[in-house]
């Protein structure tokens, strides 16, 4: 069964408030299919929250969110209707960003999932509106991230940035050779897709850790090269 049917399944158990329905699958002990189902509505419910960040929603932003979440055409009545019950819930996006934190440990690599899903949702009208950015800065903290990790995480959408491969490592440009490997052995471990499969993220989300991958072993290579320099 994929993470959308289930999600079609469950939406008449959200009722009226998609913050209540994450408030009690966040406080039981949720086994890694609840996670994953909790984690996918939290996320479209963030989804919807960023449509609106700079005060209007595009239909570039709609289509961009349908291909983040790879929705199969029978079943985008169900996202629908979490997305629009998002966006009609008094609940702040901060809810719904605390809400799925606490499903994972702090800086995890599957809440850079959302990061990044969001971030593609934000930059789908060719700019991230200073309002969206700065919805991305406050979800970020919300998760545990740092000033240095968000922007280590926006380097990777934000144009000005997307040329310097330091910032997609989260490395100063003084770093040593030995600090370059450690920094890229890590995000390599950490952004496997295996993990996060094994933490609770539905297989249709993990094209966001393998591209992310793709761009740490891109920066990687530019700076081992000398092309960096």
């Amino acid at each position: 069964m994929s993470i959308w049917t289930r999600i079609a399944d469950t939406v008449s158990a959200i009722g009226d408030s998609v913050s209540a329905f994450l408030q009690k699958v966040t406080r039981a002990r949720a086994t890694p299919p609840e996670r994953s189902l909790a984690f996918t509505i939290g996320m479209i419910a963030l989804g919807a929250k960023m449509a609106k960040a700079d005060g209007i929603v595009t239909e570039q932003e709609v289509r961009a969110f349908k291909q983040v979440f790879q929705v199969p055409e029978g079943e985008l009545s169900a996202v629908a209707r979490v997305f629009n019950l998002a966006k009609q819930d008094v609940a702040g996006y901060d809810t719904y960003a605390k809400q799925i934190a606490r499903l994972f440990h702090a800086k995890a690599a599957v809440l850079e999932d959302v990061l990044d899903g969001l971030f593609h949702i934000a930059k789908a009208d060719d700019a991230v509106h200073p309002a969206e950015l700065e919805f991305l800065r406050s979800v970020s903290e919300i998760f545990g991230f740092s000033a240095q990790d968000f922007a280590r995480i926006s380097s990777r959408h934000v144009m000005q940035a997307k040329d310097d491969p330091y910032l997609v490592l989260g490395l100063n440009p003084a770093a040593t050779p030995e600090q370059v490997k450690q920094a890229y052995r890590r995000l390599v471990r950490e952004n496997h897709p295996d993990r996060h499969i094994a933490a609770g993220v539905p297989q249709e989300m993990v094209k966001l850790a393998t591209e992310r991958l793709q761009r740490i072993n891109e920066a990687y290579g530019r700076i081992m090269s000398g092309a960096a320099a």
